[in-house]
């Protein structure tokens, strides 16, 4: 394959955080990459200095020569007074000079693009786009600019779940190279051919997708804690040897002394933690949570609600799915008296407590630090049954290390404000959280925990997010608002749904008259495609020996895993085997690999 992008020991720091040290990166092409990572440990740093919009501390950045590469930034900027056409027309954000031979036809599918993802009209002004609509645009840009290599950050933020499922189905059929960061687990599962983590400064590259990524990370760090278990035994053992024996040190021990010196070095580092739990106490919740009393509700330009009546159960755990400007957030201000109704009314139960995570976001004090922010609120917080945290224990559960919660919130990530914000509200012991779009900007081990938090949950939930792999693991309900005042109530998660409108589909097509015939046709064709293709000679005898190749590597890798468990094995001992499994697990990889492309 054609090397698009050579990355070689890239180095980037914030004064004494080292974002990554002397890594290295291939992008090759036809490749659809994704990098995942904490929020904070640099993954739109990283895009941006492959973009040119910001600088590494040494390294060496190669593009493929004649390369045109599209850039879609986390926060788009655009002059105000221009227009839409006229963002069209420049192509601002490709980082080479787009030229067609055909303006009409590039004009046609801008207008196809554009009107899509919703981005609003080609002649209107910048300045009275809203910052959906400004990312939508900047996305739109970005694809019809028809580019070899497309980075993308966060493309999904901002768009609805149409859009993202459109989006989605684009990426996945069309041959071009792609680089981004996501944190929408089925859009890196069905759009990805690797992963590449950054984990302490360091690249972990999966070739594979989410799903994949998911089993092999996990692998890597029961690796990583066994190798530290291992090493920690053999620290103990030696530092009875340096206590014991300090007299009986000559140069001939200088060797072990200096081995005990590295062996600490490493046993200093802390396992790497995989279930991180929250639990919250809930304050307690009647029988009588909400009741909408017919709601209408309407502006000049479109409809939001007409006579909804909806009586809310104790412990339901409801999503909102619709297309933007269907009203969804709308209705949850309703709800909270931030929006009146035009008719109708809100019963709201006595012992309800609301938690409310808006999309806007909190406005921090910047100056503050993350750990004054929390202790402004609250420095005692209840778990129940006995159980209390402090607030510097509490935002640990949100993965701010008590270093980073001295710093000060202007130095903060987009991502960690966010989690920051998540902390404010959950502090208060709510026993109803209304969240509107709590997913955008948040990394998937904050989402995990939010996740696992959201299904245990002594409370009530209302939930809007375009993240389906959220919505399914937290609600059993949903609410559908297709515009022009219609919801449609669905007792599922997205998913069912989805399924559900293809059954409709299905079932409308057959009752379509003169289908039958096309129908069965149809499914003669399939049958045809799904036989598997007759292998050659050497195919077969390749996928034979790739057989036996695998199962003697899974046997090497079962030992080396084992020999890990051995208190006496020597450091020497311990980084040669861990060598080895690394090179164990990568060949599998390749292997697997190659046995799918021969078996289907």
């Amino acid at each position: 394959m054609n090397s698009y992008l050579q990355i070689e020991n890239l180095t980037k720091s914030f004064g004494s955080l080292v974002l990554y040290e002397n890594v290295d990166f291939e992008l090759s092409q036809g490749q659809k990459v994704a990098i995942v990572a904490k929020n904070g440990a640099g993954k739109s740093t990283l895009l941006n200095i492959i973009a040119g919009k910001d600088t590494a501390d040494s390294g060496k950045i190669t593009f493929r020569s004649g390369l045109r590469v599209s850039f879609l930034e986390q926060t788009p900027h655009y002059d105000p007074e221009s227009t839409v056409y006229d963002a069209f027309m420049a192509v601002e954000n490709s980082l080479k000079e787009f030229h067609s031979e055909d303006w009409w036809q590039y004009e046609t599918k801008a207008k196809q693009i554009i009107t899509k993802l919703k981005a609003g009209d080609f002649d209107a002004k910048i300045s009275t786009l809203s910052g959906g609509q400004l990312k939508r645009l900047a996305l739109a840009n970005a694809l019809i600019s028809e580019p070899d290599l497309l980075i993308l950050d966060e493309p999904t933020n901002h768009l609805d779940l149409e859009m993202v499922e459109w989006l989605e189905d684009y990426l996945t059929r069309t041959n071009l190279t792609l680089l981004m960061v996501t944190h929408d687990r089925y859009f890196l599962d069905r759009v990805c051919s690797d992963i590449v983590e950054i984990d302490g400064g360091k690249f972990y590259r999966y070739r594979g997708n989410y799903s994949y990524y998911l089993e092999k990370r996990q692998e890597r760090i029961d690796v990583h804690n066994a190798f530290l278990a291992s090493s920690n035994n053999i620290f103990r053992h030696e530092l009875e040897w340096m206590r014991s024996t300090p007299q009986a040190r000559s140069g001939k021990a200088k060797g072990r002394i200096d081995a005990f010196n590295a062996l600490k070095e490493i046993v200093a580092e802390r396992p790497q933690e995989t279930n991180i739990k929250l639990e919250v106490k809930s304050t307690y919740i009647g029988s009588k949570i909400f009741e909408a009393k017919y709601i209408s509700k309407s502006y000049p330009d479109r409809v939001i609600l007409k006579d909804f009546y909806y009586n809310f159960s104790r412990y339901e755990k409801l999503g909102i799915a619709g297309n933007n400007g269907t009203g969804k957030s709308t209705f949850l201000k309703m709800l909270l008296g931030k929006v009146k109704p035009d008719s109708g009314s809100f019963d709201i139960g006595e012992t309800v407590k609301f938690g409310y995570y808006s999309q806007d976001g909190l406005k921090f004090n910047e100056q503050m630090k993350v750990i004054d922010v929390v202790r402004a609120i609250s420095d005692d917080i209840d778990l129940g049954g006995g159980r209390r945290l402090s607030a510097s224990q509490f935002l640990q559960h949100f993965l701010f290390t008590p270093e980073a919660q001295y710093n000060y919130v202007y130095k903060l990530s987009g991502g960690e404000k966010r989690r920051l914000y998540l902390c404010t509200v959950l502090i208060n012991n709510p026993n109803f959280l209304v969240l509107d779009e709590p997913t955008n900007d948040l990394d998937i081990v904050t989402l995990n925990i939010l996740e696992d938090y959201l299904q245990n949950f002594k409370g009530c939930v209302i939930v809007v997010s375009h993240d389906r792999y959220f919505m399914d693991k937290v609600i059993d309900h949903l609410l559908v608002f297709k515009g022009d005042g219609v919801v449609k109530d669905f007792p599922g998660n997205y998913t069912q749904y989805r399924e559900w409108l293809k059954e409709q589909e299905k079932a409308e097509q057959k009752s379509k008259p003169g289908n039958s015939s096309k129908q069965s046709s149809g499914q003669k064709q399939q049958k045809q495609s799904d036989k598997p293709r007759k292998l050659s000679y050497a195919e077969q005898r390749e996928l034979d020996q790739l057989n036996k190749d695998m199962e003697a590597l899974n046997k090497e890798k079962a030992e080396l895993e084992a020999f890990f468990q051995n208190p006496d094995a020597t450091s020497d001992e311990i980084t040669a085997k861990s060598k080895r499994l690394n090179d164990v697990n990568t060949l599998i990889d390749e292997k697997e690999m190659r046995w799918l492309e021969l078996s289907l």
